[in-house]
């Protein structure tokens, strides 16, 4: 078992969430709730890894806040 992690974004335009997994290259889908997102990344995943595309790119390190005045 792996475990990924994933960034999700809203769409404000048409209310739909967008994930992708940092430093996975195709590994990105969207939905129109969370858990229907989780899924939908959750399939391009494997299928990603049966295809041997197992390396990552980059590692995923975190987020940070940027103030601006």
């Amino acid at each position: 078992m792996r475990i990924f992690t994933a960034v999700i974004e809203r769409c404000f335009d048409t209310g739909f969430y967008v994930g992708f997994i940092p430093g996975f290259p195709g590994a990105h889908s969207q939905a129109s709730s969370l858990d229907e997102l989780n899924e939908n990344l959750k399939e391009v995943i494997e299928m990603l890894l049966e295809d041997g595309k197992t390396e990552l790119e980059t590692e995923f390190v975190g987020t940070q806040n940027v103030v601006v005045a």
